[in-house]
């Protein structure tokens, strides 16, 4: 059968997932439905997540929240400048059997083995466990004495950030900056979202997220969002955007390379077009539009854009630059 003639029943089955896991959360979690929504996207999508946000606002919470809904595994790592690739990825160690003194090795897999894996703080490691990190995110498996280790399927990094800090920090290089799907800027929560925060924190312990799906249900909710049909006019439109972004490019505004040095490549475009439908799967609707575009564009394209210095100097962000992008295209 077409994907398109079972895509009503099939996304019906997303958004289901998708209310259960965000009712699931809710004990725990105040607000920040935007950024829940943006997670769970990323999830669906099998893409990284970099999380950006001043200490405090419950990244850590809604991403350990969101593995347990899930019914997934979940793993941390707090990130120090002196965290070295064998501290994440795992080491080789040698065993001797009792029965007749034979030696062998055997891997025991780091922290990064897990379904789940909450990169807390990335930018304080260095570039060397950066790039331990980057091979895991991007091949799926890690290699360690010479050997690939596969990794869980499936398996989502949600990284965090402070970008108020920045002494004894490495700056993600462009390259394993665009290997996230969504950079989400956290923001501070509303007042009464902020009172309701003390009042279930200061009282009795909150009550443990429970688990409403399983690593199958999962599996087979991310096969439903790659076969939501996408209309070649938001596919064009998704190549379209990201092709404006580039300073070289003839389709690029005349404004743009005052502002910006290098825009986005290629995996922005794939980012849109597969956020798209993860978007109206959620929603439960049987394909992706053009609002989805609208609406996932900043969180897609934002960490993908280095700016000028004369940007920088006047103060301009790369959030400022999609909504001029967003203002002037066609999207």
């Amino acid at each position: 059968m077409p994907a398109s003639a079972s895509a009503p029943t099939a996304t019906a089955e997303v958004a289901l997932l998708a209310e259960q896991v965000v009712q699931a959360i809710a004990p725990q979690v105040v607000g920040q439905q935007e950024t829940l929504r943006e997670l769970l996207l990323g999830v669906l999508c099998g893409g990284h997540c970099l999380l950006e946000g001043v200490p405090g606002v419950a990244k850590t919470l809604m991403v350990k929240s969101l593995a347990e809904a899930l019914g997934l595994t979940f793993g941390r790592i707090q990130f120090t400048p002196d965290l070295m690739p064998a501290d994440i990825t795992g080491i080789d160690v040698l065993e001797e059997n009792p029965a007749d003194g034979s030696r062998h090795t055997r891997f025991l897999p780091g922290p990064l083995f897990a379904e789940v894996l909450l990169a807390d703080e990335i930018n304080r490691s260095p570039p060397k466990t950066q790039a331990a990190l980057l091979e895991a995110m991007q091949e799926g498996h890690v290699t360690v004495g010479g050997k690939r280790h596969p990794l869980p399927a499936p398996f989502v990094t949600l990284a965090t950030q402070n970008p108020i800090e920045q002494e004894g920090t490495y700056p993600l290089p462009e390259g394993q900056r665009d290997r996230f799907l969504f950079m989400i800027d956290v923001g501070y929560p509303s007042r009464a979202e902020e009172l309701e925060v003390v009042r279930r924190t200061t009282g009795e312990p909150l009550p443990p997220v429970g688990s409403v799906a399983s690593r199958e249900r999962l599996l087979a909710a991310m096969r439903i969002v790659r076969a939501v049909p996408v209309a070649e006019h938001v596919l064009a439109a998704c190549v379209d955007l990201v092709r404006q972004s580039r300073p070289d490019d003839p389709a690029a505004p005349a404004w743009l390379p005052r502002l910006v040095r290098w825009g986005c490549g290629p995996r922005a475009s794939q980012a849109l077009a597969l956020a798209a439908k993860a978007a109206a799967a959620i929603d439960g609707r049987p394909a992706a539009e053009l609002g989805d575009v609208r609406r996932l564009a900043g969180s897609v394209l934002r960490h993908r854009l280095v700016l000028t210095f004369e940007a920088e100097a006047e103060g301009v962000t790369a959030n400022q630059v999609v909504e001029r992008l967003l203002e002037t295209g066609n999207v």
